[in-house]
């Protein structure tokens, strides 16, 4: 039940903050450069800091102290942000709130899954609990910031990962002993080709995602909606990840998770192609729908395999670097690219090469993984 509650509260936090930021950030001034900056400051040190605070996890056992930490840090760095305006110290602050939240939700998928142990497949029960949370919280967010403005929004975040902060000091984070030298299993695990093929599959093919984070209700915005829409419109998010969440131990134990991340993919071009032909705020309503396929279908897959191919010890790790690529490297280069898409072209161009990357992800996945497949026979029978 507590990892239920963590993922709730955490991802509830976030659901009153994040998706918010880049209005805030547009309220004081900056341009869509410079939030594009901002935006991809957090995932920049996401990309560094979660495999680091993942492998210094592993090799100390101090998960728990670290997690702990973690949430402290982002809770300190918010309320800091709520305090100023100027690019100057918003640099900083977005730095030290990037590198508090990049190990938490490793360190706790890396929990559940130990806590699972021979029922791993059973994860997505546990992590629907952050889709409703989300879900319940993102349409009351934006109702009070319409009202409030963003004090709610800052004041919300911090209220809600106390909450994650005192069911995460509950949970029990059993130490695995590290079977090899620290640097050797790294090694190992950086050398397995099938999976860092599906790491660069997520990072190219998702891009459309890192683009929705960061600019698409600075898009509504543009063209009229309200923070109460752009609410509804993350609640409609959080309602298509349910089903996928739930099931989505039969769909990997069905397809495998190279062909439920070729369905993610392919809801991603779906979705980016859809967001570049609105010409109305209320049409980002049914192209939500699609968003549970295109992430939840792919973290599932991602939290997955990577906790199938860690050497003992080092689960956390692996899930830091998967959260590296994902909410990191992928997330950056989606908000610098965004930015700099929505200042010169528009943000229809910026959604429609989007939706153009997911397609090349679709084809780097099938051609790469086949190529790496018959490599891995050769290899076998020589």
């Amino acid at each position: 039940m507590r990892a239920k509650a963590s993922y709730f509260f955490y991802f509830a936090a976030g659901s009153c903050l994040m998706p918010f930021l880049a209005l805030y950030y547009a309220q004081n001034g900056l341009s869509d450069s410079q939030i594009g900056l901002l935006s991809g400051l957090l995932p920049l040190v996401t990309l560094v800091s979660a495999p680091l605070w993942g492998g210094l996890a592993d090799a100390t056992g101090r998960h728990h102290v670290l997690l702990v930490l973690a949430i402290g840090g982002s809770m300190a760095a918010v309320l800091g942000l709520s305090q100023t305006a100027t690019l100057a110290w918003l640099i900083p602050l977005v730095v030290l709130n990037s590198f508090s939240l990049a190990p938490v939700i490793p360190l706790i998928d890396n929990t559940v899954l130990a806590m699972l142990g021979e029922r791993s497949h059973m994860y997505g029960r546990q992590r629907l609990w952050g889709a409703v949370g989300w879900g319940i919280i993102a349409p009351l967010a934006g109702w009070l910031i319409d009202r409030a403005g963003m004090t709610a929004a800052f004041g919300g975040y911090v209220i809600l990962m106390f909450g994650c902060l005192l069911t995460v000091i509950g949970l029990p984070v059993g130490r695995v002993s590290i079977g090899e030298s620290y640097w050797r299993g790294m090694r190992g695990l950086l050398g397995n080709w099938p999976w860092v093929i599906f790491l660069l599959s997520v990072l190219i093919g998702g891009l459309v995602i890192a683009i929705e984070m960061s600019f698409l209700f600075l898009y509504m915005d543009r063209l009229g909606a309200s923070k109460t829409l752009m609410g509804v419109a993350l609640a409609i998010s959080t309602v298509s990840e349910l089903p996928v969440w739930f099931f989505a131990n039969r769909m990997i134990a069905r397809l495998g998770t190279r062909r439920v991340l070729v369905l993610s993919l392919l809801a991603c071009a779906a979705q980016g192609f859809g967001y570049s032909l609105m010409v109305n705020p209320l049409a980002a309503l049914p192209i939500q729908l699609l968003h549970g396929l295109a992430f939840s279908a792919s973290w599932a897959a991602g939290v997955t395999y990577s906790g199938e191919v860690a050497p003992p010890g080092m689960g956390a790790t692996a899930q830091g670097v998967f959260s590296g690529v994902s909410f990191g490297l992928r997330a950056a280069f989606g908000a610098f690219l965004g930015g700099m898409l929505f200042e010169t072209v528009g943000p229809a161009v910026a959604f429609r090469w989007g939706g153009v990357a997911a397609l090349i992800g679709v084809a780097f996945l099938l051609l790469a993984g086949k190529r790496s497949a018959k490599a891995a026979v050769r290899h076998s029978s020589a």
